[in-house]
């Protein structure tokens, strides 16, 4: 494990200072920079970006500034520093885009399943604000489609999670042989082999809504900053680009 670098260590230090403040503001933080869907009225401009820099827990900083580190450095020594962070800010917010998109479809699709119930829209904005409804409608529509689109509107996502998939599979395809040394499996798994099953992994609860690593995972994010990711460094290297540093 080699040295931090200079961006890589500015963007921890910011990710940590966010953190601390979302404690000292609680919901207000969240509320402002928390990436919120975009139908919900706390729906901002501004955060997809800063989304980026919050999190929800101790243990989801840790891993996630861990991996900026661990995997990070490596890239800004090779590329610099500029291309670094253009690297790092598109996979958030194609992060960010793949995630909205899916969290768009999941809400309008739940929405048109109650409304060919015979809901109104005013009755299905009143079961959004409110968390109540009629049981009886449960003789029509399952319990998991309501509660998917409650989800799908209320619930907003923080990390940075989807640049770190980024920057995972960039490493994956500048240093595919490297050897990984992980707490939760007992021998080095090569790069080449562990990224894309973690990818993998993520798709599998995308689309099952099985997860086994817990809930209130934003599977897309990190399939969005995975996809982004492989597109930039894969391009890059096939041109020769990754021997080329912007300064």
């Amino acid at each position: 494990m080699g040295r931090i670098t200079e961006t890589v260590k500015v963007l921890i230090i910011i990710n940590v200072l966010f953190f601390g403040g979302s404690y000292l503001l609680g919901d207000t933080a969240y509320k402002l920079f928390a990436l919120y869907p975009f139908d919900n009225p706390n729906f901002q401009w501004w955060q997809p970006i800063t989304s980026m820099f919050m999190h929800g827990g101790l243990m989801h900083i840790l891993f996630n500034m861990y991996a900026l580190f661990a995997f990070g450095s490596p890239l800004e020594t090779q590329w610099g520093r500029n291309k670094f962070l253009f690297f790092y800010f598109s996979a958030g917010l194609g992060a960010a885009l793949i995630h909205t998109l899916v969290n768009y479809y999941q809400f309008h699709s739940g929405f048109e399943a109650l409304l060919n119930i015979g809901m109104s829209s005013e009755q299905i904005m009143q079961l959004l604000n409110s968390g109540q409804y009629n049981t009886a409608i449960l003789e029509t529509i399952s319990q998991d489609t309501i509660q998917s689109l409650y989800d799908s509107y209320h619930t907003p996502a923080v990390g940075a999670s989807g640049a770190i998939y980024g920057v995972l599979v960039a490493f994956g395809i500048m240093y595919p042989n490297a050897e990984l040394m992980l707490l939760f499996i007992p021998f080095p798994v090569k790069a080449k082999y562990f990224i894309p099953g973690l990818i993998l992994l993520d798709l599998f609860s995308g689309l099952t809504g099985f997860s086994l690593f817990g809930q209130n995972i934003a599977n897309w994010a990190h399939i969005g900053g995975a996809l982004f990711g492989f597109i930039m460094a894969w391009y890059w290297k096939k041109n020769s680009f990754d021997n080329t540093r912007w300064y």
